[in-house]
C-alpha cells in the first residue's frame, strides 16, 4: 500500500468554507415557502445532492411538492447560489497551500463534489481548474450520489486509479461514508458536522501542514 495514485478532494466544507454561503439560498427559500430550516435539517443536507435537499426542504416546511415544484425550487437554489458564488468564496484553512503541495509532487488529482456542474464551474474560478486532472459533479453520477461509492469510484477511474491506494479528502458524513464505501482511505477534517470514527479514517482538525509525504504514510498506516 505504499504509493499514492491519486488524492480526490470534496469540495464545500473541505476546500471551501461554502457550506454556510449554501445557508442563505436554502433559509431564503425554506422563508418563500412560508416556514423555516431547522438547523437539525440543515445539517442532514450537508454532503448531499440537490434532490435531496429538496426533499428535506419541502418536508421541513410541510409542503406535498410536485416534481414541477422540485424542479422551480431546484432552479431557484441554483441561480441565488451562483449569486452567492459570485460574490466570493472562502478557503478553508490550508486548503489552497495543501492543494498546492500536493499538485507540485505530480500525483493526479480530481475534484469530487455533490455541487452541480454548473456552480462547481463558478466555484473552480476560485479554486485553480488547473490543479485537477478530473471533476465529478453531482449531477455527473447518474443519481447515485454520496454517500453511494459512484462519484469516488468515476473519479478513480478517470484518473487510471486504483481506490485502494487513493486518499479522499472530506469534512461530512456524507462524503467519508462515500470515500470509504469506494475503498479509499479517507482524511477528515470536520467543518460544519461532527464525522464518527471508523475504518480508513483519519482525523485532523485543519488542511495546515498537508502535502504529498503526510497523505503517502496516511496510506501506509490505514493500508
Amino acid at each position: 500500500m505504499g504509493e499514492l495514485d491519486a488524492v480526490l478532494w470534496d469540495m464545500d466544507g473541505t476546500l471551501l468554507d461554502s457550506e454556510k454561503l449554501w445557508d442563505i439560498p436554502l433559509y431564503e427559500f425554506a422563508e418563500k415557502l412560508g416556514g423555516t430550516l431547522s438547523h437539525a435539517t440543515r445539517q442532514k443536507m450537508v454532503g448531499t445532492n440537490v434532490p435531496t435537499t429538496m426533499t428535506l426542504l419541502f418536508a421541513e416546511v410541510g409542503v406535498e411538492p410536485t416534481p414541477a415544484d422540485l424542479a422551480d425550487g431546484a432552479a431557484w437554489i441554483s441561480r441565488r447560489t451562483e449569486e452567492v458564488f459570485r460574490a466570493g468564496l472562502p478557503w478553508r484553512p490550508g486548503a489552497r497551500e495543501a492543494l498546492r503541495a500536493v499538485r507540485s509532487s505530480g500525483v493526479p488529482m480530481a475534484l469530487v463534489t455533490s455541487t452541480e456542474r454548473r456552480l462547481t464551474e463558478v466555484a473552480l474560478d476560485t479554486i485553480g481548474r488547473d490543479l485537477f486532472d478530473a471533476t465529478v459533479c453531482g449531477d455527473e453520477v447518474g443519481g447515485r450520489n454520496k454517500p453511494l461509492p459512484d462519484p469516488y469510484l468515476k473519479a478513480a477511474r478517470l484518473l487510471g486509479a486504483d481506490p485502494t491506494r487513493c486518499v479522499a479528502v472530506e469534512d461530512s458524513p456524507t462524503g467519508v461514508a462515500s470515500a470509504v464505501a469506494a475503498g479509499c482511505t479517507v482524511l477528515v477534517v470536520p467543518c460544519d458536522v461532527p464525522v464518527e470514527p471508523g475504518e480508513r479514517r483519519v482525523f485532523r482538525d485543519s488542511l495546515t501542514g498537508v502535502d504529498h509525504s503526510l497523505l503517502t504514510t496516511l496510506l501506509s498506516a490505514v493500508g
